[in-house]
């Protein structure tokens, strides 16, 4: 699958701070218990993208990027029951996993919502961190 990430953090302005990538599809043999196997079709940028990629050189060769994401569930870990194949999903996932700007990403079903049908995929990726942020503040 395609992704984009970094192999060393550089200033944006040069052209391998970010880079193309080629990985493995990841399989739903690859999914634990509680996780799912999304398409993504959208995700969205935030401070904490740029801060990471400053701050944090992977340890060996890229580290994906992303934490906010809209899509399609494609395959369910062996313990998912909140969710099947074929539905549309908006998440911001976990600091611990690969991120999100590749064409597939696995994430844990209890950080998952489903997307609004009244949101697009793309407005849906806007969502996560920046709600989840207003919602902290609020409460």
């Amino acid at each position: 699958m395609r992704a984009i990430g970094y192999a060393k953090s550089l200033p944006i302005d040069d052209p391998k701070s970010l880079e193309d990538i080629d990985l493995p599809d990841p399989t739903a043999s690859d999914l634990g218990a509680n996780d799912l196997l999304v398409e993504v079709a959208a995700v969205s940028v935030n401070p904490v993208d740029t801060k990471v990629r400053m701050r944090a050189e992977p340890e060996t060769g890229h580290k994906v990027l992303g934490w906010d994401a809209s899509g399609t569930v494609k395959a369910v870990g062996s313990g998912v029951t909140l969710f099947q194949p074929g539905d549309d999903v908006f998440y911001a996932g976990a600091i611990g996993r690969p991120g999100t700007n590749s064409e597939l990403h696995i994430v844990d079903q209890r950080i998952v919502g489903r997307k609004p049908k009244t949101l697009d995929h793309a407005q849906a990726a806007a969502l996560p961190l920046t709600s989840i942020t207003a919602w902290e503040l609020l409460f």
